[in-house]
């Protein structure tokens, strides 16, 4: 039976309320980038999931290479604990058929999984690591092991792969077993073993046909043996142990006497536990089990945890720097541990032989201090112990300390060169943070962690090895290393961490090996030199922003192992010619390619379903592109500032092309809108001044706001009856625009709908429209004619302004209310308007220049005439204002010179500024008896050289 991908898992999983039977109330959890959190390992791919009803978290383990018998065995290993009440095991479900996914490589549609309790821990060796400087916290790891491994000498069934990596150590340091591929349970007896265990904690012996409960004898002797010794000699881990094993390998077990781990531990045999544990090993080295007669032997004695004396840390800047060493800056405890205080003033420091411990924060913020010696007696350095020692230019830290803690050199900003120990195993999380005058520094091969900006801002540092030893390389932790030229990343390393490498200036070249897995977001953000780089199979997803503004990078080669590439992944990567994209991705992010401005083509493989927003934004030298048919969506602003885009298919399936899609493509000449689209987002066409013809199809039931806008070219357009709105600057400056189509279901035409068509001579609006926007029609100077049918109820303002050609235009009765501000402005060919009795108001320059105007008539239910609603009407002769006017408001008569008389109705109450000015046709006006007028601006109006004003 074939099984699927994992990235088919992913993909299934991401939708479990559909794709489980029984377990659809699980849910993946994800990790901050959005993707579900999981491990893999060689037959399986295991996700942490939630139940949305119950809230518990569960282990949901998918299989991803066949195994022989799997169904009956865990049918019977499921029997068996389902009536163990133990912390140390976990009751397992295993469901045939369970889940279904789509997979390319199988017949089948639904598979197996194994479900378990979700445990919130680390491995044991992983522990084990962190705690080599911690005496009882190791002494109480080997305690519970052993108390774990009594109580499964003691049982009738074996777990049949006991490793460190099949033991977790939860929050709060109790074990609990994971993994039961290989489990002999007492209905399997008689059958031969599918695995026989790791190697290196297996006795030597062991085969298929040794399946029986004491499978794990062997095993859970040389484990407790190796973390007492470890418990009482912490270097031993840094001498012998490696990567997936502790302190023995296969090796060892060959000739027991002459291997040199075991040679240092019978040194440590004075100790009664050790040498009681040392016996169990050699038995079970002899015998190829213990039996559960020895189960007993297996129980230490539980450790006392030791009491060390702080030094307090609230000392004054003044008692640091008058303290004598004796008072302040040190203190004993009975075993000579020792935490340091520094008084602030000194210069060289010498820490006593004997001390142990140098406390939090020891020597921090000591400006003055340019050297210490530590000796051999330290074991362990605390956090930020020597922060702030801006003077220091060296130090030696001795072979006794495996761990460099957080911020222990942090802004150590004079410091050149530090001599690392072999024994160290962690640097901790931005251990080297802001020493700016650090060149050269080697790691040595024993370390497994670099912390998280462990030599962030290491702005000289020039080059840097990483062993093999190290597994993970933490969030910034070269971060802003400006003069960082080369790195090579060795096959141990598995996850590089978020913004790892941000900014590193100078870095050219870099190879990431097959064994990295995850690529932190803005991993290589800011490396402005970098021009090649590889990534290999292992990856599966390309994280956000990996690559940003890699200025210099002109290729890259996207493996088929990557399912999906980020936000931004290659953003700003502007020498960037050309990539390839696999078929295994079946999602791009927002602005993935961004601004590469010299990439000319590229082929979305018909895996992708999912395309991000402004994808190719600012992709200036793209030309061409091929949008497979998977694909459902042209996403918002996909192709926005594709300067050099000439055209473009648009697949049957994609159903909205969204806001910005196709923003100032210039050269886009050409593109197909299939029948499928059903919407044209707002700016989608904005500024495509080559594009000639298009023709909108019946589908299209909303064209967005300046859809169009300043499509120069395009020289006629038809709306299909399916649209009913015309969005605001729709066809805003389409300057060749003579001819189009309106069809009886719009309802609406928005603002500056057709603003700037300078070519358009006429247009018919259909009886559905019931409004016309502001400055909708603005600027059209070659349209002469115009019926606003009688559904329309309001015209915006500016609506009609700058039509030059416009003669003759009805408003008819059913406009209400307002003729909006600027509405027949500066409309020269205008000669006539009838302004029809259902309008109230007359806005702001609603006929300002409208030279051959002669005559208009003003209906009386009009109360209110705007500011210079007719200034420079110089060809308006007469005018009646009727009497339901009260106000005249500002300028509103200025500069018509050709105007000879008007009359006042009494029911003005006010004549706004200037409201007559220029008028030097008028011979005599009368304003009537109360109204308030501005009479400093009245008297000071030529008329003919002469003045009229009667009251």
């Amino acid at each position: 039976m074939n099984y699927p991908l994992i990235s088919e898992y992913i993909e299934a999983i991401r939708s479990a309320e559909d794709n489980f039977d029984k377990l659809s109330n699980l849910r993946p959890v994800l990790d901050g980038n959005g993707n579900p959190i999981m491990s893999s390992g060689n037959f399986a791919v295991v996700f942490k999931m939630k139940d949305i009803v119950t809230d518990r978290l569960f282990a949901v383990k998918c299989f991803i290479k066949n195994q022989e018998g799997r169904s009956e065995r865990y049918a019977k290993i499921a029997d068996e604990l389902q009536y163990v009440s133990s912390p140390y095991i976990l009751h397992v479900r295993y469901l045939e058929r369970e889940f279904f996914v789509d997979s390319a490589n199988c017949d089948e549609e639904e598979f197996p999984v194994l479900v378990m309790d979700w445990v919130d821990g680390q491995p044991l060796d992983a522990y084990l690591r962190q705690h080599l400087d911690d005496t009882y916290g190791l002494q109480m790891l080997a305690y519970r092991f052993c108390k774990m491994g009594a109580w499964l000498l003691s049982q009738p069934f074996a777990h049949g792969d006991l490793k460190p990596d099949n033991i977790l150590v939860r929050d709060d340091g109790t074990l609990v077993l994971v993994d039961y591929d290989g489990m002999f349970v007492p209905s399997m007896k008689g059958e031969t073993a599918t695995e026989t265990g790791s190697p290196d904690f297996r006795h030597p012996l062991r085969t298929e046909q040794s399946f029986n409960e004491h499978i794990d004898d062997f095993s859970i002797a040389t484990i407790a043996l190796s973390l007492k010794s470890i418990a009482l000699d912490s270097q031993l881990y840094n001498k012998y142990a490696a990567p997936d094993r502790l302190l023995f390998s296969v090796v060892d077990y060959s000739d027991i006497g002459q291997s040199s781990a075991y040679q240092a531990i019978v040194r440590l045999s004075s100790d009664t536990d050790l040498s009681l544990l040392l016996s169990l090993f050699l038995l079970a080295l002899s015998k190829n089990s213990l039996g559960s007669v020895y189960f007993r032997l297996m129980l230490l004695q539980e450790p006392v945890k030791p009491i060390i004396e702080v030094l307090r840390t609230d000392i004054t800047y003044e008692e640091r720097k008058n303290a004598v060493e004796d008072t302040y800056c040190a203190k004993y405890t009975e075993d000579r541990l020792k935490i340091i205080r520094c008084p602030l003033y000194m210069s060289e420091y010498i820490i006593k032989e004997g001390t142990k411990i140098i406390g939090d924060e020891a020597f921090k913020d000591c400006k003055s201090l340019t050297s210490i010696t530590i000796p051999n007696s330290v074991t362990s350095i605390g956090e930020g112990a020597f922060s702030g020692c801006r003077s220091i230019n060296s130090i030696s830290i001795p072979d006794s300390v495996s761990i460099i803690r957080d911020l222990t050199f942090f802004f150590c900003r004079s410091l050149t060169s530090i001599k690392i120990p072999n024994s160290l195993t962690i640097i901790g999380n931005r251990a080297f943070d802001c020493c700016s005058s650090l060149t050269l520094i080697s790691i040595p091969d024993n370390v497994i962690t670099i912390g998280e900006g462990a030599f962030l801002r290491c702005i000289s540092l020039n080059s840097i090895k990483i062993p093999n030893s190290v597994t993970s390389i933490g969030d910034y932790a070269f971060k802003d290393c400006e003069s960082l030229t080369s790195i090579k990343i060795p096959n141990s390393v598995t996850n590089i961490g978020k913004k790892a490498f941000g900014n590193c200036n100078s870095l050219t070249s870099i190879t990431i090996p097959n064994s990295v897995t995850s690529i932190g977001d803005y991993a290589f953000e800011g490396c402005v030199s970098l021009t090649t780089i590889v990534i290999p199979d292992s990856v599966t997803d390309i994280g956000d922003y990996v690559f940003k503004d890699c200025e210099s990078l002109t290729s890259i080669v996207i493996p088929n192992s990557v399912t999906s590439i980020g936000n931004g992944a290659f953003k700003g990567c502007k020498s960037l010619t050309s990539i390839t994209i696999p078929s295994s991705v079946t999602s791009i992010g927002n602005g993935a390619f961004g601004d590469c401005k010299s990439l000319t083509s590229i082929i979305i493989p018909s895996s992708v379903t999912s395309i991000g927003d402004y994808i190719f934004k600012d992709c200036e030298s793209l030309t061409s592109i091929v949008i497979p048919d998977s694909v459902t969506g042209i996403s918002e602003g996909l192709f926005s500032k594709c300067s050099s885009l000439a055209s473009v298919i648009i697949p049957s399936g994609v159903a909205r092309i969204e806001d910005y899609a196709f923003f100032e493509c210039e050269n886009l000449a050409s593109i197909n809108i299939p029948q499928s689209i059903t919407s044209i987002g707002d700016f989608a066409f904005w500024g495509c001044k080559s594009l000639y013809p298009i023709i909108i199809p019946e589908t299209i039931m909303h064209i967005g706001d300046c859809a169009f806008y300043g499509c120069s070219n395009l020289q006629s357009i038809k709306i299909p009856s399916s649209v009913t709105c015309i969005g605001d600057g729709a066809f805003g400056s389409c300057e060749f625009l003579n001819s189009i189509t309106i069809p009886d279901s719009v309802t609406s035409i928005g603002n500056g709908a057709f603003e700037g068509c300078k070519s358009l001579t006429s247009i018919t609006i259909p009886s559905s429209v019931t409004s016309i926007g502001d400055e909708a029609f603005k600027d059209c100077e070659s349209l002469t004619t115009i019926v606003i049918p009688d559904s329309v109820t309001s015209i915006g303002n500016g609506a009609f302004a700058i039509c030059e050609s416009l003669i003759s235009i009805t408003i008819p009765n059913s406009v209400t209310l307002i003729i909006g501000d600027n509405a027949f402005a500066f409309c020269e060919s205008l000669t006539s308007i009838t302004i029809p009795d259902s309008v109230t108001s007359i806005g702001e320059s609603a006929f300002r220049n409208c030279n051959s105007l002669t005559s208009i008539t003003i209906p009386s239910s009009v109360t209110s005439i705007g500011d210079y609603a007719f200034e420079g009407c110089v060809s308006l002769a007469t005018i009646v204002i009727p009497d339901s006017v009260t106000d005249i408001g500002d300028y509103v008569f200025e500069g018509c010179d050709s105007l000879t008389s008007i009359v006042i109705p009494n029911s003005v109450t006010s004549i706004g500024n200037g409201a007559f000015e220029g008028c030097t046709s008028l011979e005599k006006f009368l304003i009537p008896k109360g109204t308030r007028s501005e009479m400093q601006w009245l008297l000071g109006y030529r008329c003919k050289d002469k003045l009229f004003v009667e009251i």
